[in-house]
């Protein structure tokens, strides 16, 4: 019969789409069981992580080395949005970092002693679940290693010819120092990405300072202006190759919406002012280890 054929191929499709969707809602599942995102991740079937932050909109304003054929290194990776952008842009070897718990957070001592399993309550008792899950759902090479910013060395994780960080500073009591362990495992680029203060951005543009912030419980430390960020990278042994105007990331899903006080929106002027549009406001740039420095 010529119709057996048809019937064949039409079951077969058929299957496929019956597979297809039990994957999505398999993956959808394994989404919706994450307490926090902080990336905003597309993955398979149609599916996207509910994140505090969307990059997908500013990713392509980045200034990305070519990373073709690179190792690869994301420090601070959480749910793993750069590392899996890295490999989706054709590194060999993506390895991406991050601290095993919420007890290793980079606490002050004004912050309560229960602040880690209040972080707990937030985001989950598994920290960076979320990079489980989407690792699994893309099918993705890139290997998380546990291991804090301060702690990178080449005896410990090799060396790597570009390495990016993203919105990682902020958390750290001594980002000079993380940012010089970043440096001893750089071989040549490194991409930088900070959370930056637009109005002391404004009222210091030659001048790197820096605001120390209010928010122990949050682990969150220091916040520079965009000059601070370029002389934090500079201090640190690298040497600017190439900057970006600063951004805003798009807030995700799963962020509160911007207050509506009086303050609120004219600190939403001021960040659209500087930046061009909403968001967090972020400093970008590219730099590469300078040789003529010692270590």
């Amino acid at each position: 019969m010529t119709l057996g054929k048809p019937l064949e191929s039409g079951a077969v499709a058929l299957k496929e789409t019956v597979d297809a969707g039990s994957r999505r809602e398999e993956v959808q599942a394994a989404v919706d069981a994450v307490r926090l995102w902080y990336h905003t991740i597309d993955l398979p079937g149609g599916v996207v992580t509910p994140g505090h932050f969307d990059l997908r909109p500013i990713v392509e304003r980045m200034p990305w080395p070519d990373v073709r054929g690179r190792r690869c290194l994301d420090v601070g990776t959480y749910d793993g949005f750069l590392a899996f952008e890295l490999e989706r842009r054709g590194a060999a070897e993506v390895i991406a970092t991050d601290i095993p718990d919420h007890a290793s957070w980079d606490l002050p001592a004004r912050s309560e002693p229960r602040s880690p399993e209040l972080l707990a309550e937030i985001a989950g008792a598994e920290k960076g679940h979320g990079f489980r899950i989407a690792k699994e759902a893309l099918g993705s090479n890139v290997e998380r290693i546990f291991i804090s910013a301060y702690d990178l060395h080449p005896d410990r994780v090799g060396t790597f010819d570009v390495v990016v960080c993203g919105a990682l500073m902020l958390h750290l009591r001594d980002p000079i120092r993380a940012l010089e362990a970043i440096r001893s495992v750089c071989r040549g680029y490194f991409l930088s990405a900070e959370e930056v203060r637009a109005g002391l951005s404004v009222r210091h543009p030659l001048a790197p300072v820096a605001e120390l912030t209010k928010n122990p419980q949050m682990c969150q430390w220091w916040v520079p202006n965009v000059r601070g960020h370029r002389h934090m990278v500079y201090t640190a042994g690298f040497k600017l190759e190439s900057r970006r105007r600063t951004y805003g990331i798009p807030l995700g899903v799963a962020h509160a919406p911007p207050g509506r006080s009086p303050r609120a929106i004219a600190r939403g002027a001021l960040r659209r002012a500087v930046m061009g549009g909403e968001g967090l406001p972020t400093s970008v740039l590219l730099a590469s280890v300078d040789p003529g420095l010692r270590g």
